[in-house]
Order: C-alpha cells, then structure tokens, then sequence
C-alpha cells in the first residue's frame, strides 16, 4: 500500500485527480484515502485563506472591520450572566458571527450579527427605558442593556472576560524573566501588550456608535479609527483617535455633466478651519447630550488640529475625534506597512515604548515628552541605517506605487504603495537582541545638535530649524512632529540610551536568572539617569554605569559564583 501511495502522489498531484483515483480503490483503503484527502484539501485551503489575509492592503482590512462593527451591537449586562440563554435569545433576530465578554464598569458583550437585518429585527424588540423623576432621551443607539427578570442561578459556567487592560511593570518583569532568551523576551513583550482582535473590534464598534450620532446630520460620513488603533503598534489601554471623515460626501458631490444640473445649497464659512470648528463644535454637543456612555467630553477647537475628547465609559476608552485629518490616516498606513514588511519591526518598537515608558521619556500627558509616534518613526530611521537596511526609505516606498496609489492631500504627495509584494527587502539576519543594543547605541551618540531624522530619504539632514529633536514628518515635509520636545527631556533620552547600551553589553546581565529581572526585563528598572531632571544639564558628563547597575551586575557575579561553588562542593561529594 506504501507503494500504491507514492505512485498517487507522483501520478495524481491534483486534489481533483486524487478524488477520480479514490474511486477505484478498495472500501477500507478509500476511507483512508479520501480522509487524507480531505485533510490535504483543508490544510490547503487553510493556507490560501491565511496568505490571502495577510495579503490584504491597509484599505481593505479597515472597510472590512468598519462592515464588522456597523453589524455589531455592545450590551451592558448582568455579573452572572447565562451566557448561553444569552445568545439563544439574540439568536432569535439572525445568526451571530462571534461575540466575546469583558469588564469596563460592569460586564458587557460585544455581538457581531451576520447582517445588518439582524439590527433592525433586535431593534424592534427594544424598549426605551422608564425612569422616575427624570426624562429619557429618546436615541436609538445599538448601545444596548440587557435586563434579566427574576434571581439568576449561579450553577451555570461564568462566560471567559476578554482582558481589555495592559500588565503592570511588575507583572511584565516577572512574565520576561521566565523566558529563556533575550529575544523570546521581546516577542513576548509584543503577545502580551499588542491589542488583541476583541480590543480592536470594541474600538472600530465605538467608532460606529459616534457615527450614528454623526449620521444625524451627515448620512454619509464615516468615522474612522487611526492611530496606533490601526497601526499595528498599538497598546492596549491607548487611546482611540477618531477621524470624522467628509470627504466621501464632497467626492460624490463632483459629478460634472454637460447640460442642466443641480446643487445643494449649503451654509458658508470663512475658511475650512472655521467649517471643521464649526461641525465639531456640534458633534461635540450631541455626544455631551445624546451620546449614552460619553462623558467629560470637551471641545477643544482651537488647538492646530481642532477636537472633541471625551470617555466612553462602556468600553473604557478616552476617545479624541477630529474631522478630515487625512494626513494622520496615511501617517497610519505607512506604519502599518512597515510594521508588516519583516517581524521583527513591531517587537523592536514595542519593546523601545515600553522601556521609554518605564523611565518617564513617554507620557500619557501632553507635555515636553518624546511621543510614541516620536519614538516609532525613530524605530524606523534606526532600521534604515543598518547595514544592509532593514526597511526602505518612504521615497522607495513612492517609487513602487502605482498609478491606483496616487494620493495628494492638501498639497502634500502622500503616495506610497499598498502592494507589498511589490518590495524587495536586503538580507539582514540581526536578531533582536543586536537591534536593540545598536538603537541605543545609535541614539545615544546621535548628533542631535545639528542632524534631524528624516525617513523620506533615510539619511540624516541639517535640521532647517533650532529644536531640540527634529523628527521631519513623512508626509508635511515641512513640520517637525517633536517640536514639542526640550532639550532637558531629549538630554534624558540620550542618558538612558547610553545607560542601556553599557548595560546590553554587560554580559552577566543576558545571562538567565530565576532570582533577579535579566535580559531586557532589567531595562525597566528604575534609573539614577531618570531622575537626573533640569540638573543634569548642569553637571558634568553622566556617566553610562549608575550605581543601579553595578549593584545589579555585583548581585548576578554573586549568584554565579554561589551556582559555581555548590557545583563544585556537590562534585566534590560524589
């Protein structure tokens, strides 16, 4: 039979033939046959179904997640909730694609029905609710609450609660130091902080949700997520930057034909600020009035990019909404491709934020801070200047697109292509671990009083202007994205790094302890650079060891020389 198989695989190497050939064989031997058969079909169409995914362009996952959440409804529900009864009776109005459970002020449930007509069918069925001495507002949101009469029995299995919440600093120390290597480290940084498919989906589903108030005065917008929501790069716990998207309206509003035609009449303002000012300061009153679940929300209309920013309680999001601010959804295209283009991108900068995180050069408040998007695109100036490159420059990534990729926003070429099949990247075979040391050996001695980081060109330029970092953003050329940046926070940034490099080259610290945080957990403890604050920059030259270090390292000599010496006395024994 072993040779009656081989001769199929050589003969009939299409599934199809294989299928003709089986019915030739004997019962037995055809059972087996057409079961492996059939596994061979399923693995095949497994893979295809994965390259396809993996395939598909920054455009097309996000259409297809916005479909998604639009099908989607979010429940507010019991503690000890039947999570059975539950489904069979949200099953009554269609079927459901997938749900998932989690906590943010109670327990909720985030239902993706197959079809927008399972919406409208649960829709009829839902009451508004009666209060006592106040008054409903009467929107029809799918933020839902689901009420269960009588006490619920607690002999039924609790539902599994999705985790919407980054570790502590401790718990990622304690979780790195169980791995065996530096670069298993790193990976697991990355599994364990990225955000996870529920937590993306909850994020295009609150996205939907504003949109529906949105939709009451313009049908035809969308609101979409960008950011580190959608470049891959995202943390969970971060914020969810929303864009209120007109364009589609205004597109559809040029259609040119020759003889009579018709146009809207509209209001008008002075200018497009003025317009976008104008329609945030709206939405953000509906939000504040209408929107079930928004609270603290805040017009912030005169800043360089007008916003609304509010907490969405249900999901535990703070949310920041602006209009047409295309340039930021590109910026989150390029990023994402990147991240894409070779695997170990994201867990470099995933481990890069976290440790900035950890010594304060991150903060969630708006400040003098290097920004995570700061902090990314340096990731990937770093990885265009290894030898050879890890990425290619913007510039290459212009040159392969396509006449479907153009793209010019408010003056600005912000063409890039969307095919990654299209690019060819050099063989580099550096791991992890090389990486990180050379990033912060790299930007610890960064001429940062005269060069500015460019990635358009890969390669380092005059800065045009005297700030303390000059980051040139990708697509407006012409601003610097870490303007914001002094020099105390930037002399504290390059402290660190040259500490960090000292330390990744102490060879006692990559060695694995079950006592101590080795490796890069040992980055993330606290540092005497971290307080060196306005003073360092009038002392001397910090130098890369502070005394943490040596105490650190003194402490792993000790314990190797402790694991030495009882080898050596259980030796001596036998």
């Amino acid at each position: 039979m072993a040779a009656s198989f081989g001769v199929c695989r050589l003969h009939f190497r299409a599934l199809g033939g294989l299928d003709k050939f089986c019915l030739g064989l004997e019962p037995q031997t055809q059972v087996r046959f057409t079961s492996t058969t059939s596994a061979l079909k399923a693995q095949t169409e497994k893979k295809t179904a994965k390259a396809a995914k993996e395939s598909r362009t920054f455009q097309a996952i996000q259409e297809e997640r916005k479909e998604e959440a639009e099908r989607s409804v979010l429940i507010s529900c019991p503690p000890k909730i039947n999570e059975k009864k539950f489904i069979d009776y949200l099953s009554k109005h269609g079927t459901i694609n997938k749900h998932f459970f989690y906590n943010s002020y109670g327990a909720n449930a985030v239902v993706e029905f197959s079809s927008r007509e399972s919406i409208a069918s649960l829709k009829e069925s839902i009451n508004i609710p009666a209060v006592e001495h106040e008054a409903a507002v009467p929107f029809k949101s799918r933020l839902l609450s689901l009420k269960w009469p009588g006490s619920q029995s607690s002999n039924h299995p609790m539902p599994k609660f999705k985790e919407q919440s980054p570790p502590s600093i401790n718990e990622i120390t304690q979780l790195l130091s169980e791995r065996d290597t530096m670069d298993e480290q790193l990976q697991c940084l990355t599994e364990t902080l990225q955000l996870t498919e529920e937590n993306i989906s909850l994020r295009f589903l609150v996205c939907s949700l504003l949109r529906d108030i949105a939709g009451a005065y313009f049908p035809e917008c969308i609101i979409r997520p960008f950011g580190s929501s959608v470049n891959s790069f995202g943390k969970l716990g971060c914020d969810v930057d929303m864009i209120l998207d007109l364009d589609g309206i205004y597109a559809t509003s040029q259609k040119k034909g020759s003889g009579l035609s018709l146009e809207y009449q509209v209001k008008r303002g002075a200018s497009e600020r003025a317009v976008t000012q104008s329609i945030l300061s709206v939405i953000g009153k509906c939000v504040d009035q209408f929107g079930p679940g928004c609270v603290g929300v805040q017009s912030i209309l005169q800043a360089r990019c007008p916003l609304v920013r509010f907490a969405h309680q249900p999901s535990g999001f703070q949310c920041d909404l602006t209009a047409n601010n295309r340039v930021a959804m590109k910026s989150s295209e390029l990023l994402f491709l990147y991240g894409k283009l070779d695997p170990r991108v994201r867990p470099l900068v995933f481990s890069v934020r976290c440790w900035a995180r950890a010594h304060s050069i991150t903060s969630s408040i708006p400040g003098a801070w290097i920004t995570n998007f700061s902090l990314t695109v340096m990731v990937v100036f770093f990885l265009q200047q290894r030898n050879p490159p890890i990425l290619p420059t913007l510039d290459r990534l212009k040159e392969l697109a396509g006449p479907s990729d153009k793209c010019v926003i408010e003056g600005n070429d912000c063409t890039i292509v969307s095919d990654l099949s299209k690019i060819t990247l050099q063989q580099n075979t550096d791991t992890l671990e090389k990486l990180l040391q050379e990033f912060f050996e790299f930007y610890g001695n960064f001429p940062f009083n005269k060069a500015s980081i460019n990635i358009r060109k890969g390669k380092e330029q005059t800065k045009p202007e005297t700030t303390a970092l000059y980051i040139q953003n990708p697509f407006e050329t012409t601003l610097n994205i870490s303007k914001n940046v002094n020099a105390t926070q930037l002399e504290r940034f390059v402290a660190l790094c040259r500490e960090s490099a000292w330390l990744l080259q102490q060879k006692e610290i990559l060695k694995q302890s079950s006592d101590s945080p080795w490796g890069f957990a040992a980055l993330l403890l606290p540092s005497v650079t971290s307080g060196a604050g306005v003073k360092s920059r009038r002392k001397r030259k910090l130098e890369p060891a502070s005394s943490r270090i040596k105490n650190l390292l003194d402490s792993l000599k000790i314990k190797g020389g402790e694991t030495v010496a009882k080898k050596g006395s259980a030796n001596a024994r036998r």
